[in-house]
């Protein structure tokens, strides 16, 4: 097994440098039925497609699926085996500019993130740090999700 490569930022200043640049991918993370119930649950969001193994079997994907907010709420949790950042007071999610769900991803497979910088802005105290994100479901062709997320390091 190949343990995902975590890329070091020493200061939020050192993201100016990374622009453009590839961070790396997470490791592969599992999407269980369990885990999508519990989203359910947490949102409110019972549609059968997610919560019914049963009746999505015979539905548009053939099984259960994760929500599209479930696989994006991942990015912390993913992000967190790609990058470290040291040199911060603390960090903050900002907000999305962008979010697309492409493809499904069904419940008993694997999912992981890769992220790009692709904009670091200096702001009041911090460093605002707009990354690429791509998730992609092991196997399959096409992203689950593709994203922009905003982030804040302040010094």
């Amino acid at each position: 097994m190949v343990l995902p490569m975590t890329t070091t930022v020493k200061a939020p200043e050192d993201f100016h440098e990374l622009v453009g640049q590839h961070l790396g991918w997470s490791d592969w993370e599992m999407i269980t039925q369990e885990r999508v119930n519990l989203f359910a649950d947490a949102t409110g969001d019972h549609q059968w497609i997610h919560v019914e193994p049963e009746r999505a079997a015979a539905g548009p994907f053939g099984g259960t699926i994760a929500h599209g907010f479930l696989t994006l709420s991942l990015v912390p949790v993913l992000l967190s085996q790609i990058l470290k950042v040291e040199g911060a007071s603390f960090g903050v999610n900002y907000g999305c500019n962008k979010v697309r769900f492409p493809a499904p991803v069904p419940v008993g497979s694997r999912l992981r993130m890769g992220a790009s910088v692709a904009l670091a802005e200096d702001v009041q105290g911090a460093v605002q740090v707009s990354l690429d994100v791509i998730f992609e479901v092991e196997g399959s062709d096409k992203p689950s999700c593709a994203a922009q997320v905003v982030f804040r390091y302040y010094r």
